[in-house]
């Protein structure tokens, strides 16, 4: 009964039910605990503390913060829009056609550059390990693995992320807690302070937003939720009530695991690599097997786990956009057994290999721009949330439809001026490529004309 109404919902919309809907709310609820990984800080944890004069846990929750303003917002389009699409569904029909577009151009840069980072960023971490095998083999078996799983079908994608997200916490398990007996012990100097959330002799706004902008990036993957709207089972809250929830358990467990890393090795100023600083400091803790275990479960974490979500969100975003034709309809076929959008599920994995292939000396970069365009989108969400709902539903609803997403307006673009200057670059380039291809669009006539005055 409950699918049958869903079903109903997204017919409302113009479109027809194809994907198979089989996701509980527990299942989203893992699926964005998956795609931000809470072991996310293992990974730039030095470069995140460098940035925050060593208030790490403090540009952790200063994010969440900011986060948790456009979770409400996904939440609230979620709930009046059941559609895949994310933000490119949203902002379509809460703003414009054009404007759609253009959120889920810049929502693009998001999603097709992540997986490509995080299999570049698990392979040389395997590379460093097992040198004898060559780097290219990596990304290769981690690409075909994620693959075939999001091929297979969501709810085997979801089989294999409840192992994962388990493996995960334990890891994370082990770690504070051989974190915390190691600083009861004096280990290193280590003593209990407030100083990794608050340093009054060492704050500036301006210096930890500029860390926040970094530490951003690990909370990227709540929003994806909300591309599975069509595989969800659990009625038009489940999303966005995912969503929230799922921001809320990862931001916590990113202050704890940052708080005890900050305590163990307080001055930030002595770190002999930025980017391996938290592997010295599991070492420094429990010893070198404790090092290799946060090592390996990155790797694993980031090239299976993250990546294989990352894979599927990006899919259903080229799967929506193709439908109402912005992209080549090809990418809108949905296989006849598995019932996903396999067509944009491979595509995916073919960019992927390219990228890898050819730019891993530029992940910096890569990494960068991905803020770009999940920010800029993030901007055109809240928008959408104000248009829709003041303009639109003329809704009197002031504190839900204009007080928080303004915040979260705000919140979003203070961190986006903070952003690096390359990212910006990058992004705005991105952005031009998509407005001529829009311009393209419109004028051949190749885009739908979907009926969006709901």
């Amino acid at each position: 009964m409950q699918v049958a109404t869903e079903e109903k919902q997204v017919s409302e919309t113009g479109y027809k039910q194809e994907l198979n809907r089989t996701l509980t709310f527990w299942d989203l609820l893992i699926y964005g605990l998956v795609f931000m990984v809470p072991i996310a800080p293992f990974g730039i944890y030095g470069v995140v503390a460098q940035g925050s004069n060593g208030m790490v846990a403090l540009a952790y929750l200063i994010g969440m913060v900011a986060m948790i303003f456009t979770a409400l917002s996904y939440a609230t389009m979620a709930e009046a829009f059941p559609i895949a699409g994310s933000v490119y569904s949203y902002a379509q029909r809460g703003i414009s056609d054009s404007v759609g577009f253009v959120a889920g151009w810049l929502i693009l840069l998001d999603y097709i550059f992540v997986p490509a980072l995080l299999y570049v960023v698990s392979a040389a971490a395997l590379h460093d390990i097992v040198p004898e095998v060559p780097l290219i083999v990596w990304l290769v078996l981690f690409i075909s693995i994620n693959t075939v799983i999001n091929v297979i079908g969501i709810e085997f994608t979801a089989r294999a992320n409840k192992i994962i997200i388990v493996l995960e916490l334990i890891v994370l398990a082990i770690f504070v807690a051989v974190g915390v007996y190691a600083i009861t012990q004096g280990v290193n100097g280590a003593e209990f302070t407030w100083d990794p959330l608050y340093d009054p002799d060492e704050f500036s706004l301006g210096l930890v937003m500029g860390a926040v902008s970094i530490a951003v990036l690990s909370f990227l993957g709540f929003d994806a939720i909300a591309t599975l709207a069509e595989e969800s089972k659990g009625g038009r809250k489940a999303v966005g009530n995912a969503i929230i929830f799922s921001l809320l358990v990862v931001g916590v467990l990113f202050i704890i695991q940052t708080w005890v890393a900050a305590l163990i090795w307080p001055d930030y100023t002595t770190f002999e690599n930025a980017d391996v600083a938290f592997y010295q400091i599991a070492e420094i803790a429990g010893g070198a097997w404790l090092k290799w275990l946060t090592i390996i479960a990155t790797a694993v974490a980031w090239g299976i786990a993250d990546a294989l979500v990352a894979q599927a969100a990006i899919s259903r975003v080229l799967y929506s956009m193709a439908r109402d034709r912005k992209l080549p309809g090809v990418l809108s076929k949905v296989h006849p057994k598995f019932k996903t959008p396999y067509i944009s599920t491979l595509v995916v994995a073919v960019i992927s290999l390219i990228v890898t292939s050819f730019f891993a000396s530029r992940i910096g970069a890569l990494a960068s721009v991905i803020n770009f365009g999940a920010l800029s989108a993030f901007l055109l969400l809240h928008l959408s949330v104000m248009v829709y709902f003041l303009k639109k539903k003329k809704s009197k609803n002031y504190f839900k439809h204009l007080v928080l997403p303004l915040i979260g307006f705000i919140i979003i673009g203070y961190v986006w001026i903070s952003l690096d200057e390359l990212s910006k670059t990058l992004g705005f380039i991105w952005l031009a490529i998509g407005l001529i291809y829009l311009a393209f669009l419109k004028v051949t006539k190749r885009d739908t004309k979907l009926n969006l005055e709901e």
